[in-house]
């Protein structure tokens, strides 16, 4: 729009010369013209224009020759033609001159001809644009274009242009940039000659120009002749190749003769059947080469869009010629799209069957019978799309899944029109095409949008009849992330079409209750108790389409939710109706569809509703409460107080929540919370100047917009508080993070244009503790925490610095030097960023750098140099300074540099520091080449010092210190090796420190060898410090890493014009060389992973910045580089620095590098060559050479599978790739077996995806076999070869990676007769091959064989594989053959009983026939089978029949027979004879699991209660097994045990949830025996396994019954679940005491999970009636130790453990509304607001109980804290760990509990008005804190300055323990100044909680 008018000074010149002859009627013309060229503003220009064009309209005809008249016309001839295409001035003006009158046509094409012939005389190519541009716009809409673009000379042009791009193309081959401003180019120039044919076929008359001798025939010969060449010419982009093939079918269409013979023309091309006699002599000499037999696919492919794209279809127009190209056409596209997997192309080619299948339905329309008959879906035709749809509707590509989706929908309305009006409900195609949807997984994402396209065919009522499951079942699925757009999408056509069938069908208000049981009430069920996956999705995806099909169901939702919500509150695993609720009404309030303050106000919802969402156990419940109140349809509805001050609350208790996604989504949500207080502010601001709408607001809101504003501001101010409040030291990583990152969005929100009205404004509420506190985030142990803090600073960067003052600025630079040079390697990420804060202060120069650096004055007066810039240009020289003494230092010993100076900070800051600079305007031009020069050397420099070590063969492991002969003799080995740079005895201090350490020697000898030796050094303060392996190697990888980092950063610098001025750039062409072969060196010769690992990451910076320069020197570098490394690897050359261990080193990724560089949407020619050298030399046809450069090739193709950057361009070679990896498995070679694994590894992630379930069998990462083979068809025939090979043998080693293959294919019941590629001709191998000898084979080719079948098939192929069995034991049978049968039958049957199809009679029928065939061979589960392991997978076959068989039996099948037999093999067995065989016995074990789970199954049968009811006394005990669950228990075989109690645990949790359930009050007791068998088990069981289960099942038990009139000891072994009873038992007191003490030491930090969490159980148990009776029952100090151990687990790092803990509260919660009869209490809340609620409850229960004296002091004991300062005494200790970050906090902070506890105690103390003015216990605490508070500021004044930074550990928890002591002397304080009350007899109590006599309980500890 800012484009300018240019035009050429002859013209002004011109209108100049003509403003003296006008008359005065006619100068405003002409002015007006030479003020819209003089004017530099494109919307002005635009206006003046619109102003001039009346003018030029009214002129008469007389005036149509007139001098001024042509003037003005050449001006605007001219201006158009200097306009850019897509300046609006241009658009402008065409429309104009649209409309000028008929006498002024002539003269406007003359001067538009004149300007136009000016353009075409451009002769250079890559001005050939701008003209092109022209000629397109002019045959746009443009009337006077269309007619001047028609001059023959434009023909002309068009003719030179393309021959001139074609020649230029050639010219610059290799050069990708210039090669693909050309492609542009000439597809521009191709479809401009395409328009320009189009409109001369249409303003052209007759046939003259079809002369063969006339120019404009010749011109369109050479046109065509072109447009033919770029169609063959496979190196040009394929949007060329594409345009080309429409240009030919135009042109051909334009010029042949007859027309109605063009189809069959076209036909024969793609046929490859033209006959050249019939054939015009024009078509032969331009389009020759098309007329062959045999033509490339993709020109076939390009030719078959032409036709269908240029090409009527519709009325019938091109006969029956039309239509067998219609049917070529499609036939070509089918088998083409089983030979081009290009991924550009496959995506062309579905392009192309979408516009296909548009053009048969257009076809049909006025289509012969024929046609019809065989578009027909029975017809082979639409049977084969229907292959192609099968194989590409799950593809990778995005494209060609939508495509695919358009080829059914437009399929389904073919065969809809083919049968005309017949009914669509019951064609047999649809119902065909049903039935095997239906039968699909519900994995397949295709099934899903299938279904919902046959939904609009034949009703979603029609499907539900054949399945009323179906929504409840799409519901299930969407769980899994990439299937529920699917599945909702499916359910919202289906819903939507299914309300319209009702609204037809019924009588308005009739059917939406059974709508609702279909579509709402699953949805509800599933949000209240669905797992936390499956319900976000749901609300994500399928919530927001229900309501907008019928917003009214929302009310239904809510009364539905309302009426469960107190019952059914939810959990920390589950919503429950109240999470439900919440869901429902924030997605209905986003989208609109309901008025928050109107729910609320109806009492619909109310605001302690609300706030139990805002606190809720469940993370999500409570982000979608803070969704209700922040997420509104209109982004200026006004923020209600209410919601503020609920959104207040939610900020106290929800910032620290260790979740990142939970962190992310509070913070996006309060960001739109900000937004929309923002904007709505901004209205009230309008409203406020506007009285009149301002009373409306005032009706709405019933407050004034002013008050409104202040409420804003007042809450803004407030929230801003809290979150400054919360960045207290020691607060926790996720508390930082939210905080920092909501003021941040507000900094950004609320920071308008000055002059504008601002509500709120941030850096008003800035003061210096509040910048000093962000300053101290620096700080922090995590790295996104200190980005967030400089984030928020450099926002506030005016009024941050302004408060610094120069002390503290000197000591915040003097500390960013101290760690840069850090040995910590994180301190140098603190340094980075404060000087990256400090650069930004003005005076830092006269504060700081002047008394380090020598000053220059000419900077200080150059003014226009920036101040950033002046300070990083000097921060970065005083670094540069420092680090070249420190690199000269490290060459005499590297050593010392590790201990005392490691380097790689200070480069880390020089990184930092470059990283703040606009590069691309700098004033200090000079200064800044010198510097970037001195980086370069000092980088090389640095390299050539610390590389030996990373290139060494054993970089980990190396340092000089050992003493040993064997180990300094290989120390010698690696020096020779690595010859490091040293002149100081380097590393012969080995030596020296063996003499020196004689008399030690026998000491180090016991200790050999030696793991973390150290040796002392002496830096240059000539302290000792200790040098480390470690410190070494990380001071020599990192520095590593930040030279490579500093040296990509540095290439960036490069200008991508680099034929500019040599100025201009501040790196060279010749330095930007070096640096390439610097990281070249280094990739390919370092052995430490994080060293070049780091330096990719600064090779990829070049190698982007190669890809995009346009020096022809440096792009081709890449493919030189590729093509050194490639012949290296072949050569095999003995002398090459190669790493052929650590999987190739950095080979891999310099190679990465160098590929994933090339621009993707080329021809990605590095890739084929690499491709194409690499899997040659991974699979090498001669096995005699030499194994390295396999090794390397198979290393450099796992890299390139893995990468993701290459995307789908590397797809094509996977098959080449699982072919090398499977050959390269067979190599007698370890490292060449070791490379394969890892090779196909990598390939079956990239075929079937990351793996997303355990489950190894889970079809979520399979593909049907059509699929997979389609898309690898060579795979097909080698697969199917290998495993032939394999049968031949008994051992080969490819058959388990063959099987990892064939495991994850399946057949699809859509597989039909038209796939050449079927996976039956595998079946009989796998069979075969499952009599291997290897077990794990065996066990892989059972599951393999299943998917190879359809459910169909199964029975049929169980039933041959049991007869093929032995019927008795022979001498010759083969035990590996019989077990590899068993598996095959196990897991076919397994399927197949598990498959939904036993409603079927074909299904009882085939079961029957297994179960007589099983019976047969029964022996081989019998002691006639001497192997226990083929007697254990017989056994696991029976176990799996009995437990399917149970759900038969409720349909009438009795099986009794069946039992009979199982209890024979059970008594037959050795558990009930004895175990004749030792341990040792193969299989053993395995048997022992089979029988016991067989004896386990039949119990559980036998005694349910379908079997007691349908069958007689005597069959009940005719199937009932001899041994006992007693009898298994008593096994000596733990593995036997442990089945039993499993299986009890089991039993006992379901019969429990059953009675509770359906509300019977009884409990369930175990058989007498049967438990004291689990008591014995718990005093003797040996096994930790079988003792967890024990104690489960004991526990379980007495949850479920009364164990009163046992003896207490009993229930304290079996668990505290009913302490209350033990309490009434009169326990002795010391008994009690041990065992509160028993649980405080559970309850520990230190204790495992598992403690932790059955305390938290145990106090859970407790908490009922220990606290809330009007006594206490146990002692004071107990029942206090108690409810500390409940603030200890709320505090834990573990959340399940904090969840526990919180369960606790809940208790106490639901005891207190029903015992007080409270409205509301908080129940399921969250950790945070559960400590705060534990304090409470504390302090309420001291007043109940009358204990406030006795516990007052014990509550600030608690507040002081038991923190030893002891450790913080010695402050000078270094801490010897590298990496130690001090105590790094997840979740507790300890001055949060702290506040919580003194806000309640003060409470506590203000409401009874307590004083304890003699109190000897509070005197010594108020000496212990006075003493603690002196000690404090004793070491804090010890500390060194800024101790934040220097010593952070020791300063946090000074800190924290001064607030400590502060807040609880003020407690202290506060308790003697409180007037004394007189307080009421007989409330006293003892401390240790016993009553005196005589004394009253229940006293409140205050009265009157």
């Amino acid at each position: 729009m800012e484009k300018t008018l240019r035009i050429k000074q002859s013209f002004l010149l011109l209108i100049n010369d003509v403003l003296f002859i006008l008359l005065a009627e006619e100068q405003n013309l002409a002015s007006l013209l030479v003020h819209c060229a003089e004017l530099r503003n494109g919307i002005q220009q635009i206006q003046c224009i619109k102003q001039i064009m009346p003018l030029v309209k009214q002129m008469d005809q007389s005036s149509a020759g007139d001098p001024m008249v042509k003037a003005c016309l050449d001006v605007l001839g001219e201006t158009y033609f200097s306009l850019g295409a897509k300046n609006p001035l241009k658009k402008v003006l065409a429309s104009s001159l649209n409309g000028l009158p008929g006498h002024l046509m002539v003269p406007a094409v003359q001067s538009f001809v004149g300007c136009l012939w000016e353009e075409l005389k451009a002769t250079d190519v890559y001005l050939y644009r701008k003209v092109l541009d022209n000629l397109a716009s002019c045959m746009e809409d443009f009337s006077l274009g269309t007619v001047t673009s028609n001059v023959p000379l434009v023909k002309l042009f068009l003719q030179k242009l393309l021959l001139d791009i074609q020649e230029e193309n050639r010219k610059n081959h290799g050069n990708r940039i210039v090669q693909t401003q050309l492609m542009h180019d000439l597809l521009i120039a191709i479809k401009v000659s395409m328009m320009l044919i189009q409109k001369l076929q249409e303003n052209i008359q007759g046939n003259l120009w079809k002369d063969s001798e006339s120019f404009v025939w010749q011109s369109m010969c050479s046109l065509l002749k072109s447009c033919t060449n770029f169609l063959m010419d496979a190196t040009l982009l394929q949007t060329v190749q594409t345009t080309s093939g429409l240009a030919v079918v135009l042109f051909t269409r334009a010029m042949y003769e007859p027309v109605e013979e063009l189809p069959s023309l076209i036909s024969a091309l793609l046929r490859g059947a033209v006959e050249h006699s019939g054939v015009p002599a024009w078509f032969l000499r331009s389009c020759g080469v098309l007329c062959t037999p045999q033509l490339p696919g993709s020109v076939l492919l390009f030719l078959c869009h032409g036709a269908l794209a240029m090409l009527d279809w519709k009325n019938g127009s091109m006969g029956e010629n039309g239509e067998k190209l219609l049917l070529d056409i499609a036939s070509v596209l089918l088998s083409l799209s089983s030979e081009l997997k290009e991924p550009s192309v496959a995506t062309s080619l579905s392009r192309i069957l979408v516009i296909w299948t548009n053009s048969a339905l257009a076809a049909l329309v006025s289509g012969s019978p024929d046609l019809k008959l065989k578009l027909n879906g029975s017809s082979d035709i639409i049977g084969k799309l229907l292959e192609y749809i099968y194989t590409h509707w799950d593809h990778p590509l995005d494209a060609i899944r939508h495509q695919t989706k358009l080829i059914f929908k437009n399929l389904l309305q073919i065969h809809q029109t083919t049968i005309g009006g017949s009914n669509g409900k019951s064609d047999p195609f649809f119902a065909r095409l049903i039935k095997h949807l239906l039968s699909l997984d519900w994995h397949v994402k295709g099934k899903y949008t299938s279904l919902g396209s046959l939904v609009e065919c034949v009703g979603t009522e029609n499907i539900l009849q054949l399945d009323r499951t179906i929504p409840v079942r799409i519901l299930d699925v969407m769980s899994d992330q990439s299937l529920a757009p699917y599945a909702s999408d499916l359910l919202e056509t289906m819903f939507t079409n299914h309300k319209a069938h009702f609204t037809l069908s019924f009588q308005k208000g009739t059917w939406i209750d059974q709508w609702h049981n279909i579509w709402v009430s699953p949805l509800l069920v599933i949000l209240c108790e669905g797992n936390h996956d499956q319900t976000t999705y749901i609300i994500d995806y399928y919530l927001p389409k229900l309501l907008k099909c019928n917003p009214d169901s929302l009310s239904y939702m809510i009364r539905i939710l309302q009426a469960s919500s107190d019952a059914n509150l939810g959990s920390c695993s589950t919503r429950g109706a109240l999470g439900a609720l919440m869901a429902c009404l924030r997605t209905a309030r986003a989208h609109g569809h309901l008025e928050l303050s109107n729910i609320m106000s109806s009492g619909l919802v109310s605001t302690e509703c609300i706030k139990q969402g805002l606190v809720h156990q469940h993370s999500q419940v409570c982000i979608d409460a803070l969704g209700l109140l922040c997420e509104t349809h209109r982004t200026t509805e006004i923020v209600s107080l209410e919601e503020m001050q609920l959104i207040q609350f939610f900020m106290l208790y929800n910032l620290n929540n260790q979740s990142p996604s939970v962190r992310q989504q509070i913070i996006s949500l309060l960001r739109k919370l900000f937004c929309r207080i923002q904007e709505s502010s901004q209205v009230l601001y309008k409203l406020e100047q506007n009285k009149t709408k301002q009373e409306l607001v005032e009706k709405t809101t019933k407050m004034p917009p002013l008050r409104i504003l202040q409420q804003y501001k007042d809450f803004m101010s407030s929230v801003c508080a809290r979150l400054f409040e919360v960045l207290f030291p020691g607060s926790s990583h996720p508390t930082r993070f939210c905080a920092l990152s909501i003021l941040e969005s507000i900094a950004e929100i609320f920071s308008v244009p000055k002059g504008q009205a601002q509500v709120f404004q941030l850096d008003q509420e800035m003061d210096s503790a509040r910048v000093q506190t962000l300053i101290q985030c620096f700080a922090s142990t995590f790295e996104e925490v200190k980005i967030l803090a400089f984030r928020l600073l450099m926002k506030l960067r005016d009024v941050a610095l302004n408060l610094q003052g120069s002390e503290n600025l000197d000591l915040l630079f003097q500390a960013a030097i101290d760690l840069s040079t850090s040995t910590k390697p994180y301190d140098c990420v603190t340094a980075s960023y404060l000087l990256n804060f400090l650069v930004y202060h003005k005076g830092l120069q006269h504060i700081c750098l002047g008394k380090r650096l020598e000053h220059n004055s000419q900077l200080d007066e150059n003014t226009s140099v920036s101040t950033v810039e002046k300070n990083t240009l000097a921060v970065i020289k005083l670094l540069l300074v420092n680090i070249e003494e420190e690199i000269f230092q490290a060459k005499k010993s590297l050593l010392q540099a590790a201990a005392s100076f490691p380097m790689y900070g200070r480069v880390h800051c020089i990184n930092g520091a470059l990283q703040q600079l606009p590069f691309n305007n700098l004033t200090l031009v000079a200064e800044w080449k010198e510097i970037v020069t001195r980086l370069i050397l000092m980088s090389y420099s640095l390299s050539a010092v610390v590389s030996p070590v990373v290139q060494s063969s054993s970089p980990e492991g190396l340092i000089p210190m050992d003493s040993d002969p064997e180990s300094a003799d290989r120390l010698q080995m690696i020096l020779h090796e690595i010859q490091p740079q040293d002149t100081n005895d380097y590393f012969m201090q080995a030596k020296i420190l063996k003499e020196h350490c004689k008399e030690g020697s026998e000491r180090l000898a016991d200790q050999r060898p030696m793991k973390n030796t150290c040796m002392e050094m002496r830096g240059k303060d000539r302290q000792a410090c200790d040098v480390t392996a470690q410190m070494v190697l990380v001071c020599c990888w990192r520095s590593m890493k930040e030279v490579s980092l500093l040296l990509g950063t540095l290439c960036k610098l490069l200008p991508s014009q680099t034929t500019s001025e040599p100025s201009e750039g501040l790196i060279t062409v010749e330095q930007v060389k070096n640096i390439g072969d610097y990281f070249k060196h280094h990739l390919l010769q370092s052995r430490h992973r994080g060293a070049f690992e780091l330096a990719y990451a600064g090779f990829v910076q070049l190698t982007e910045m190669l890809s995009r320069c346009n020096s022809e020197s440096l792009h081709k570098m890449p493919e030189r580089w590729l093509s050194c490394v490639l012949e290296e690897i072949k050569s095999c050359d003995p002398s090459s620095t190669l790493c052929a261990t650590r999987r190739s080193a950095g080979i891999p990724f310099y190679i990465q590098a160098l590929l994933a560089s090339e621009p993707k949407k080329g021809k990605t020619n590095l890739l084929k060559m690499a491709m194409k050298e690499l899997i040659s030399l991974a699979a090498p046809l001669n096995e005699s050479l030499s194994v390295i450069p396999q090794v390397h090739a198979l290393n450099i193709l796992r890299a390139l599978y893995r990468d993701t950057r290459l995307g789908e361009n590397i797809m094509p070679y996977v098959a080449d790739g699982i072919k090398a990896s499977i050959l390269g498995f067979m190599s007698p070679v370890w490292a060449v077996r070791n490379s394969s694994t890892l090779l196909f590894s990598a390939l079956i992630t990239r075929i079937f995806g990351v793996k997303r379930e355990k489950d190894e069998n889970s079809k979520k990462n399979r593909m049907t076999g059509r699929e997979f083979f389609s898309r690898f068809p060579s795979l097909y025939p080698f697969l199917l070869k290998q495993l032939e090979v394999v049968t031949k043998l008994k051992i080969h080693p490819s058959l388990f990676l063959l099987l990892l293959i064939l495991g994850r294919l399946y057949p699809s019941p859509m597989d039909g007769s038209h796939s050449a590629l079927s996976i039956a001709p595998f079946v009989p191998f796998i069979i075969r091959c499952g009599h291997s000898p290897v077990f794990r084979c065996r066990e892989m080719l059972g599951r393999a064989l299943v998917p190879f079948l359809v459910a169909t098939e199964v029975p049929h192929t169980a039933l041959a594989l049991l007869r093929g069995l032995p019927d008795s034991a022979a001498p010759g049978m083969r035990q590996n053959a019989v077990h590899g049968t068993l598996l095959q039958v196990f897991h076919l049957l397994q399927s197949y009983l598990e498959s939904n199809q036993f409603v079927s009679l074909d299904f009882q029928q085939g079961l029957c026939d297994i179960i007589t065939c099983v019976g047969t061979k029964l022996w081989l589960a019998k002691r006639l089978n001497p192997c226990l392991v083929t007697r254990a997978a017989y056994l696991d076959v029976l176990v799996m029949l009995s437990t399917h068989l149970e759900k038969f039996q409720k349909q009438g099948m009795q099986f009794l027979d069946f039992w009979e037999e199982m209890k024979r093999v059970i008594s037959d067995s050795e558990l009930v004879s004895g175990i004749p065989y030792s341990p040792a016995v193969p299989g053993l074990v395995q048997y022992l699991q089979s029988i016991t789970r067989l004896v386990i199954s039949v119990l559980s049968v036998t005694a349910g209660p379908d079997l007691q009811s349908c069958a007689s006394a005597a069959a009940e005990d005719t199937a009932r097994p001899s041994l006992s669950v007693a009898h298994l228990l008593r096994c000596e075989f733990h593995e036997v045990r442990l089945l039993a109690l499993e299986a009890i645990l089991l039993g006992l949790r379901q019969r429990n949830s059953k009675q509770i359930a359906e509300g019977r009050g009884g409990a369930l007791c175990l058989p007498t025996d049967l438990e004291d068998t689990l008591l014995r088990m718990a005093l003797k069981e040996t096994n930790p396994q079988c003792f967890c289960k024990v104690r489960g099942c004991l526990f379980i038990d007495i949850l479920y019954q009364s164990p009163l009139g046992r003896p207490w000891f009993n229930v304290m072994v079996r668990g505290a679940a009913y302490f209350s009873h033990v309490l009434c038992l009169q326990i002795p007191e010391e008994v009690l005491k041990k065992w509160v003490q028993l649980i405080m030491y559970f309850c520990e930090d230190e204790q495992e999970t598992e403690m932790l969490l059955a305390a938290a159980e145990v106090l859970k148990s407790i908490t009922s009636f220990s606290n809330f009776s009007p006594q206490i029952n146990i002692g004071l100090s107990d029942t206090l130790g108690l409810w500390k151990c409940v603030i200890l687990l709320l505090q834990n790092e573990d959340l399940v453990v904090r969840d526990a803990a919180a369960e606790v509260i809940q208790v106490a919660q639901s005891e207190k509304k029903s015992n007080q009869g409270t409205e509301f209490a908080f129940r399921i809340v969250n950790a945070p607001m559960a400590l705060d609620l534990a304090f409470g409850i504390v302090c309420e229960l001291l007043q109940r109980w009358g204990e406030i004296h006795a516990g007052v002091p014990v509550l600030l004991e608690w507040l002081l804290g038991d923190t030893d300062l002891q450790r913080d005494g010695d402050t000078s200790e270094e801490d010897d760990s590298l990496f130690d970050k001090g105590e790094v906090n997840f979740w507790a902070e300890k001055l949060t509990h702290v506040r919580q506890l003194s806000k309640h105690l003060l409470h506590l103390v203000s409401v009874t008005h307590l004083t304890l003015p003699d109190h000897g216990e509070l005197n010594h605490l108020s000496g212990i804190a006075l003493d603690q508070a002196q000690r404090i500021e004793h070491l804090l004044g010890a500390l060194p300055p800024v101790p934040e930074f220097s010593r952070t550990p020791e300063f946090t928890r000074l800190a924290i323990q001064k607030e400590r002591i502060s807040v609880c002397c003020g407690k202290r304080y506060a308790l003697w100044q409180q007037p004394r009350i007189p307080r009421v007899r007989g409330s006293a109590c003892r401390r240790d909680g016993s009553r005196g006599p005589g004394r009253a309980g229940g006293g409140e500890g205050a009265g009157t």
